[in-house]
């Protein structure tokens, strides 16, 4: 097969294997912290949740990344990335060790969330450097390839560290404080990982490095509206109206994953320990649809281009996710998460070519930065949105309508667009 000769190719890049490495451990920590932190606030069972209790926990977390998220990336655009990997991870590794102290000890909540905050506030430094180092570490006909194959496996890997943390709360140590100590321990192996790159390879290139923190913080104002001239540009048009589409199926996301945290909690089954398990199974098939993504869009990319393939993604989610969302039912919601996860990652893959193939260097920290800044702010829309919507129970057909609506309208105005 193309896909298995282009894969073996890509994995000959030495410098790309490493910096998937990088990857692999620092979104494996990624999979095991989140699913420590779900747990101690969804599925706790002296805590009783609620949507609204879920959307107040994602807007604690995620809406101050729309803060973050630029400074990340006009400081992604001086800083060696390489050295943003190993210290933010070796951060990330102290702050989440402190996460679990505060699990175990009698704190208020508000000290628990600033802490996890500080933990995946790094993670936008992190993940912004990894995908705009890529194009650095393999060549430009196999960009589509490492779309495919990084940002895919590390989604993977964040979907096993999901499942590791389930076997370690379910069978190891009934301790959502462990599950966090070993997300720091990856944390701590994927700082490791990123020394056996050297510190110049990853860029940013030399002349566009600006060693005073001052200068760099005060022009990110200016800096940030060059990076939106930049996108705005009829070169890159495909570009915002890819990010556009993204952001719209990402708000989807956010609005089926609440739903689906509420119908393992209270609908599918009364006991906390079998709805975890149910919820790592649907973890794991979203995991599988993942991997399906990341086999089928080099193919479908190719064949259809990048953009069309976004317009056939949202269009199947359109029509699949009211079909087997609307019974709520165990078995049907399960394989709506497979194409949820199948969907979702394809049209990313194809976003992140996209804006890796017309973004020059210079600016690619601070746009995929933006990038971050929309999909967590989507995110925490649509968990509003679905505490508005849902009943306790999770049970909400105008909701999962809403959402086919959401990605019939992708489908639409992205095939316009493409035609044009």
């Amino acid at each position: 097969m193309a896909v298995v000769r282009d894969l073996r190719v890509l994995l000959r890049f030495r410098y790309f294997r490493r910096l998937l490495a990088v990857r692999l451990l620092s979104q494996g920590a990624d999979g095991v912290y989140q699913v420590g932190l779900a747990t101690y606030v969804v599925f706790s069972p002296e805590r009783q949740t609620s949507p609204a209790a879920i959307a107040s926990a994602m807007a604690v977390l995620l809406l101050p990344y729309s803060l973050v998220g630029p400074f990340a990336g006009v400081l992604l655009d001086r800083w060696r990335r390489r050295q943003v990997f190993l210290y933010g991870n070796l951060l990330r590794a102290l702050l989440a060790s402190a996460t679990a102290v505060l699990m175990i000890r009698p704190v208020p909540d508000w000290l628990f969330y600033v802490s996890a905050l500080c933990v995946t506030a790094v993670n936008r430094f992190v993940l912004a450097g990894l995908s705009a180092a890529l194009p650095r570490v393999v060549d430009e006909d196999r960009l589509v390839m490492a779309n495919s194959l990084s940002p895919t496996a590390g989604t993977l890997a964040a979907t096993a560290g999901g499942g590791l943390a389930f076997v370690v709360r379910l069978l190891i140590a009934d301790s959502d404080a462990a599950v966090v100590l070993v997300g720091a321990a990856l944390y701590l192996c994927s700082a490791m990982a990123s020394l056996r790159i050297g510190q110049e390879l990853l860029g940013p290139d030399q002349a566009l490095i600006q060693p005073r923190l001052r200068a760099a913080v005060s022009g990110t104002a200016r800096d940030l509206v060059a990076g939106l001239r930049h996108l705005a540009a009829p070169a890159r048009r495909e570009a915002a109206w890819a990010l556009t589409s993204m952001t719209l199926m990402r708000f989807c996301y956010g609005a089926l994953t609440v739903t689906l945290l509420m119908l393992c909690r209270y609908a599918f089954t009364t006991d906390t320990d079998d709805g975890l398990a149910l919820l790592g199974l649907a973890v794991g098939i979203a995991g599988a649809g993942f991997f399906a993504a990341a086999v089928l869009t080099p193919w479908a990319a190719g064949r259809f281009g990048p953009g069309r393939w976004i317009v056939v993604c949202a269009a199947s989610a359109a029509v699949l996710e009211p079909v087997l969302g609307l019974p709520f039912a165990t078995e049907p919601m399960l394989a709506a998460a497979f194409v949820l996860g199948l969907t979702t990652q394809g049209a990313k893959i194809s976003t992140d070519t996209i804006v890796q193939s017309s973004v020059d260097d210079g600016f690619r920290g601070r746009i995929f930065s933006l990038y971050d800044v929309l999909f967590n702010v989507a995110f925490v829309a649509a968990a509003g949105v679905a505490a508005l919507m849902l009943p306790p129970d999770g049970r909400s057909v105008p909701l999962v309508l809403t959402v086919a609506v959401i990605y019939g309208t992708v489908a639409v105005t992205m095939a316009r667009f493409e035609l044009r």
